[in-house]
């Protein structure tokens, strides 16, 4: 089944512009693919900074904190706020490496 998607001709001019290209196909899938590079760099940055915060890896800080060996209460707000962010980017970065593919 093939769509279409109509858009104006001035978005269409930016888009072509901003890809440098004037295919309009090939400058939605150049600005498509560096989107999504720069939302993996984005989540590995955060991934990196829970790791260097915590000193562990996410599986190991979501095993602590369910089994109770943080040395830290688990539903304190920092630890809650910062598992449901960590586990928000390790979701995210697996689902845009998939697209990347």
């Amino acid at each position: 089944m093939h769509s279409s998607l109509t858009i104006s001709p001035r978005s269409g001019r930016l888009l072509t512009g901003i890809a440098e290209t004037p295919d309009f196909e090939a400058a939605l899938q150049k600005i498509l693919s560096e989107y999504i590079e720069l939302k993996i760099e984005r989540l590995e940055q955060d991934i990196q900074d829970f790791e260097a915060k915590w000193g562990m890896s996410f599986p190991e800080f979501a095993e602590r904190c369910e089994a109770g060996t943080l040395g830290r209460d688990a539903y304190d707000y920092e630890v809650e706020k910062d598992f449901w962010e960590w586990e928000k980017a390790v979701t995210l970065l697996e689902h845009y490496r998939k697209f990347r593919e």
